[in-house]
Order: structure tokens, then C-alpha cells, then sequence
């Protein structure tokens, strides 16, 4: 066996590494293990290895954006977007880390006796990470967990070797030690013995809900603490005051960024009927003006999903909606290049179709038009996802109390849904638990200890 890179566009071969041995990884557990012990950086050294890490993202974004393309798809300049964002929490880490992990000091009993809150790393992290946003997503992980001082081992998804090949050049030439970051081409066999090794303290897993169910599962018979960051089937609900050009916009972006391919896209418009014509004409003239081909020419607007596999089961989701009663208001669906896919929205979708209880891992929307607040946060909540999400309205009181009522580990207001390195990232629900990013994000491996002084 081996991680094969499939080019999207061609589908040929693109690149291929060989599967690790069962003696490199135990001689990455021992290095990463050892590297742990001897804690041989400081936190200042780390956060300037940081800013180089960073700096270099920046510097060969081409790079990466191109590597990217022909691993899972992605058009060149989302490519690149990526790799700046990769740059831009790379240095929020190194800027800010040192200040999240300061003492915090408590008091405690009738005479106001003194202790204090101080955080340790735990060990080895194990990452496993998906091929959907190659860089940002191992980053997520790596940028907190090497300043606080937690060496990380990297599996991600096969398709996207090259692409992690390149994280751990970029990770050398920064000057991170070996020990502190690895990546390893693993096969599902070695990544339970990895997760099962008593050195490793901490589990990070960013994919789809059945993956992230069973690699809960092994760490959690090895009471290995694990962070998920799952699905999403994100609701982005549209009021009848809503600035209806901005909640366009703003809507067909989310659902089509990354070729619709992104957990925190909006995927089902939740739209008042006041406005509801108008925000489907709308989204029809974006999504019917999509030009889908190949994602390193600069003409193409929407690019090929990241595998056939990918193509087929989206197509056979909007099959299987239609045949339970949903109406193609869009209909797009597989093209002949490659494989894309042109934007779909699906509306006339009933509590008991499969679609509102699914994701659409692609340009395919829904939408459910309401005569109320209330419904519309009703039909936002139906699903077992609970990931992002956004309200648009004039109102901003307004749209914060329909907000709070959304269960969602994120909301954005007039704006779609996105990552930020200073928010907190993650869900709830079947969607995931833990954060990533901002201060939550370091602290997530991190052991809070009490130091409690008599007096």
C-alpha cells in the first residue's frame, strides 16, 4: 500500500509515498517522546521558529496553492488564501501564546491563602486531519500545540500527501526539531497503536462523524483525551429585514467556497417568505454563472470536486432528496469536466426526507422558506449537526436573539461563517466538541495545575 495523490483534474497520479514502517513509527513515538522529556526549546525560542513557520507560508504561498490544486482540487487562489491563513494563526500563536499561558493566581478560605493556576504540556498529540483545507487544519493544531511545548504527530488524509510533505519541510527549514512535529503516512492499524501508546496524551481529529466516532472510541478506552471537529450541515437564516444584497452575496460565497467542500458553509437557507423570491433569484443567477474547470486557470470560478468518489456520492444525495419529494430549484449536478459539479439548490424538502438530516459535501444547497423567527430557528435546530451558522438582519439586537437561540458553536451576523484565529472554532452536537483556535485552542492539551501555598 501507499498514500496515492490523485490529481482531480486529470485523474492521474500525481504523487505517492510509501505507507511507514512499523519501526518508523516506533522510532517516532521514542523521538517525539524523548523531545518531550528534554523540553529542549524555550517558549521564546518556539514562538521565533513560529514567525519564521509563518513567514514562509507567506513567502511561498504559490507553492503550496499549487500543490494543493493537484492534490484535492482546490482553485489556486483559494490556494493561496489558504496558505496565508495558515501564516496568519502560525503568528497569532507566536505572538499572543505566551500571554494565554500565564499563572493565573487564586485565593482560597477565610484568610484569602494564596495558590496559583499553572499549565503544563501533556505529551505527544496525535493529529489526524482532512484533505478539505490541507494546511489550516494541521495548523490549527500544530501552532498552539508546539509553542506550549506538546510534540505533534501528523497523520493526514492520503490524498493530500504532498501536501502535508510540505508542511514538514516548511516545519525543518523554520527550525522546529524533529521530535516536535512528524508527519507519518499511517495506515488505520498503526494510528490505533499510536493512539494507544501511553506517551501520547492527546487526540485532535478534524473529519467526518464516523471517523471521528471511532477514533473517539480507541481513545477513549485508553483515556486519551480527544477533541472532534465533525460535520456540519450549517443554517444560515435570512429575516425579512435582511440587507438582501449583502445576505446574497454573502450566502452563495459560504456555499460555494472551497467548491462547497467546507464544514462550516452554509448549507441549508432558512429564508422569511417576505424575501424569499428575491434571495432565490438571486442565488440562481450566482449559482447558474459558476464556471467550472481546471483550479490553476484563472478562469475558472468554481473548481472540481476533490475526488470521483466525492462526485458520485454528492450526486446520489440530490437523487435520493428528489425521489423523497424535494424540488430542484437549481439544477446543477455533475459536469463533464473532471469532476465538477455546478452549484444545486434543493427546496420542498419535508421533515422526513434524509436531506435535512444530512451534509452536502459540495455546491449543494437547500432551502426552507418560514413565516416566523420562531420557525425559523425550529427548522435550523432539526438536524443533528451543530457547527456554524448565520442570521442576516437590519436589526442586530434582533438577529443576536435569534442567535442565541441556535445550537451551534458559532454564529456569524450579516456575515457568512468562517475561522479566525482569535474566535474559538468548534461544535456540538454530532458536530464535535473542544476548541480550536484563540486561547481555548492552547489550552485544550494543556494540564491545569493548582499550586496551593498555606498562607
Amino acid at each position: 500500500m501507499s498514500y496515492r495523490v490523485i490529481d482531480p483534474m486529470t485523474g492521474a497520479e500525481y504523487r505517492s509515498y510509501p505507507d511507514a514502517t512499523d519501526a518508523e513509527v516506533d522510532q517516532a513515538l521514542a523521538t517525539s517522546a524523548k523531545y518531550f522529556e528534554e523540553q529542549p526549546t524555550t517558549r521564546y525560542e518556539r514562538a521565533q521558529h513560529l514567525l519564521k513557520f509563518a513567514q514562509i507560508f507567506d513567502d511561498e504561498a504559490d507553492k503550496f496553492a499549487e500543490e494543493a490544486a493537484h492534490n484535492m482540487g482546490k482553485l489556486f487562489k483559494e490556494g493561496q488564501g489558504e496558505s496565508h491563513a495558515a501564516a496568519n494563526i502560525t503568528r497569532y500563536y507566536a505572538n499572543h501564546g505566551e500571554a494565554f499561558l500565564t499563572p493565573k493566581p487564586y485565593v482560597y478560605g477565610p484568610n484569602d491563602a494564596h495558590a496559583q493556576l499553572e499549565y503544563a504540556p501533556t505529551g505527544i498529540i496525535m493529529s489526524v486531519e482532512p484533505w478539505n483545507f490541507p494546511y489550516t487544519q494541521v495548523i490549527r493544531v500544530l501552532a498552539p500545540n508546539y509553542l506550549a511545548g506538546n510534540p505533534v504527530i501528523l497523520k493526514h488524509a492520503s490524498s493530500v500527501a504532498g501536501c502535508a510533505a510540505l508542511i514538514q519541510d516548511a516545519a525543518r527549514k523554520a527550525g522546529m526539531p524533529v521530535g516536535a512535529f512528524q508527519n507519518l503516512c499511517l495506515t488505520h492499524d498503526q494510528v490505533a497503536r499510536v493512539i494507544a501508546d501511553p506517551r501520547v496524551q492527546g487526540l485532535a481529529v478534524t473529519g467526518s462523524e464516523p471517523v471521528g466516532r471511532q477514533l473517539a472510541g480507541l481513545a477513549g478506552q485508553n483515556l486519551t483525551k480527544s477533541t472532534l471537529e465533525l460535520g456540519g450541515s450549517d443554517a444560515c437564516l435570512i429575516l425579512d429585514d435582511a440587507d438582501m444584497d449583502n445576505a446574497i452575496k454573502e450566502s452563495a460565497i459560504s456555499r460555494l467556497r472551497n467548491s462547497g467542500q467546507t464544514c462550516t458553509s452554509a448549507k441549508r437557507f432558512i429564508v422569511r417568505r417576505e424575501v424569499a423570491d428575491e434571495f432565490v433569484a438571486g442565488l440562481k443567477r450566482i449559482f447558474t454563472a459558476q464556471v467550472v474547470g481546471d483550479p490553476m486557470d484563472p478562469k475558472t470560478t468554481l473548481a472540481p470536486l476533490a475526488s470521483k468518489r466525492g462526485q458520485e456520492k454528492l450526486a446520489q444525495q440530490v437523487d435520493n432528496a428528489v425521489q423523497h419529494g424535494a424540488t430542484a430549484i437549481v439544477a446543477g449536478g455533475p459536469t463533464g469536466e473532471a469532476t465538477g459539479f455546478m452549484p444545486t439548490l434543493l427546496g420542498d424538502i419535508a421533515p422526513d426526507n434524509p436531506a435535512s438530516q444530512e451534509e452536502f459535501f459540495g455546491p449543494v444547497a437547500q432551502l426552507y422558506v418560514v413565516d416566523s423567527d420562531d420557525e425559523a430557528v425550529k427548522i435550523a435546530n432539526a438536524t443533528p449537526f451543530g457547527l456554524a451558522g448565520a442570521v442576516f438582519s437590519a436589526d442586530e439586537d434582533r438577529a443576536h436573539r435569534v442567535a442565541s437561540r441556535m445550537a451551534t458553536g458559532q454564529v456569524f451576523i450579516n456575515k457568512g461563517s468562517t475561522g479566525i484565529p482569535e474566535l474559538p472554532f468548534g461544535g456540538v452536537k454530532n458536530s464535535g466538541y473542544g476548541r480550536e483556535m484563540s486561547d481555548l485552542g492552547i489550552m485544550e492539551f494543556m494540564n491545569a495545575k493548582i499550586v496551593v501555598y498555606p498562607k
